[in-house]
């Protein structure tokens, strides 16, 4: 086979060598081997908090009095901004996800992960300016827009730079910990909103804007001194920097020639698998399947309803809420999902990524269903208790949600892509999970605004159904691989290895 031909070398007895050290290393072994990997991943992933708190606070600001006066118009006595406005101004992530992710994979090689990084957290930096002086709908969606576009790099920056900065054995607490980054932005975005949507000037909207530059000043600050990616460094040749690299992201007791061994090893097999290193390569037929993987775990997040925890509030206060309660309920919301992603860290340690994937889609299916019943119930919107009822399961969701749909889709989408094509399939993925979004962004206002479908809960009959058509492809499609190599992953996807023989395959 072409990958024993290459373990015939020296360097191929090296990577052997890490590639047994890999699979013996324990999670708190790991920890202890790899602090400054860990510390450098956790950096990176900060980006994702910026990408998250946008789209929350505006989806907050929409039920802020403050906002809806000022941005809204009058209905029924009360003031709301129009849906056709509320899917222009929150069109400005998805579509920044869109073309930020394809663009961001080009400076990503030719310029490393840490460059590009760098550079756009500058650009968002600058482009807050624009939200936080806007005091029209034109000029604000002119800034979400242009933030948008750099917002959506760090969906592929994070990712792909966990999964090269640290061993088997943190690989999938680290690239899921880019959904924990999620839920801390938009719980930060709910805090901070609670707090101000009680103001009655313009700053009732105008601090939440101001906050986000706190993130570039703490990025910008440590920038500097971050490590390049040893894999990019590999693939350009620079073998010393490569070696550096690593020895400043593992502890003094670690040697770091076997590792660097096995990244050139894996990178050599690509070359002889013919996995490329641009878009197209991406469809070939070596990578088709793979990069069919990586799209369809990301795209089932939108289908399976995570675009309502941007109108968490609104949601609550359709539901029959006060503002105050429905406020609290959203942080609540977001609280429990920060806790379902920390314990997702055990379920990871412990079982299979397929395993935890498919069993936690089943129970997001289930918990929608019963939500879109409850809103059929008779007298509904007089019934306190319905509407609470209604409420919890919606906290529910989100707990399972972020207990194992949301983070393992980041752990799968790291491990099933080839590495010289990394970023480019996450680049993919993100794109296509965003342009379902745009979708879901345009229809979301008409299903549940009051003066357009007024769905309400009954919305959980629509994803309901989308999510029980994603858990039977991931049922098919969605491998275990858990506790693989890189170098092993590209063996059996080349081998055809099927879905369900992944977890007990052995590679020779």
């Amino acid at each position: 086979m072409k990958g024993e031909v290459i373990i015939g070398t020296i360097s191929g007895e090296e990577a052997r060598q890490a590639t047994a050290l890999e699979h013996d290393l324990s999670f708190l072994e790991a920890l202890k081997l790899y602090p400054t990997a860990v510390g450098w991943s956790i950096f990176f992933s900060l980006g994702i908090i910026m990408t998250a708190f946008d789209p929350q606070l505006l989806g907050n600001l929409y039920a802020t009095p403050a906002f809806q006066r000022d941005f809204g118009y009058l209905y029924e006595g009360s003031y709301i901004v129009s849906a056709p406005w509320q899917t222009g101004l929150s069109m400005g992530n998805p579509i920044g996800q869109v073309v930020g992710a394809f663009f961001a994979a080009f400076p990503m090689e030719w310029y490393g992960r840490k460059r590009t990084f760098g550079a756009c957290v500058f650009l968002t930096a600058g482009f807050v300016f624009i939200q936080f002086f806007a005091r029209s709908l034109p000029v604000l969606l002119v800034g979400e827009l242009l933030g948008g576009l750099v917002l959506g790099t760090y969906a592929t920056i994070a990712p792909t730079y966990a999964s090269e900065v640290c061993p088997v054995a943190l690989r999938g607490v680290l690239t899921s910990y880019v959904n924990l980054c999620f839920v801390i932005g938009q719980l930060i975005a709910n805090g901070i909103i609670a707090g101000t949507s009680k103001l009655d000037t313009h700053w009732a909207y105008s601090a939440p804007f101001a906050a986000q530059w706190f993130w570039p000043v703490v990025i910008i600050v440590g920038w500097p001194f971050a490590p390049e990616s040893p894999w990019w460094l590999v693939r350009k040749g620079r073998m010393e920097e490569a070696e550096q690299s690593l020895r400043r992201l593992a502890s003094e007791k670690i040697d770091v020639k076997p590792t660097l061994a096995m990244i050139v090893e894996t990178d050599r097999l690509e070359q002889e698998l013919e996995a490329g290193t641009t878009y197209w390569d991406c469809f070939s037929k070596v990578n088709l399947r793979r990069t069919e993987i990586a799209v369809g775990v990301y795209s089932i997040q939108v289908i399976s309803g995570i675009y309502l925890v941007g109108y968490a509030t609104y949601f609550f206060e359709l539901a029959g809420l006060p503002t105050a309660k429905a406020f609290d309920m959203s942080v609540g919301y977001l609280a429990l999902g920060f806790v379902g992603t920390c314990l997702s860290w055990i379920l990871l340690i412990n079982f299979g990524r397929r395993t935890i994937y498919n069993a936690g889609l089943a129970v997001l299916v289930v918990l929608l269903l019963i939500i879109g019943i409850l809103d059929c119930v008779p007298g509904y919107s007089s019934n306190s208790s319905v509407v609470w009822a209604q409420s919890s399961l919606m906290l529910i969701w989100n707990f399972c949600y972020d207990l194992s749909v949301g983070p393992v889709c980041f752990v799968v989408l790291c491990e099933v892509s080839a590495t010289k094509i990394r970023s480019k399939t996450i680049a993919v993925a993100t794109a296509v999970q965003a342009l379902l979004g745009i979708v879901m962004t345009i229809a979301i206002p008409y299903m549940i605004n009051p003066d357009q479908g007024n769905l309400r809960g009954k919305i959980g009959f629509f994803y309901g159904g989308l999510s029980a058509i994603g858990l039977i492809w991931a049922w098919f499609r969605v491998p275990e691989t858990k506790d693989r190599t890189y170098e092993e992953l590209d063996i059996m996807f080349s081998r055809g290895v099927r879905t369900r023989q992944f977890g007990d395959y052995h590679v020779e």
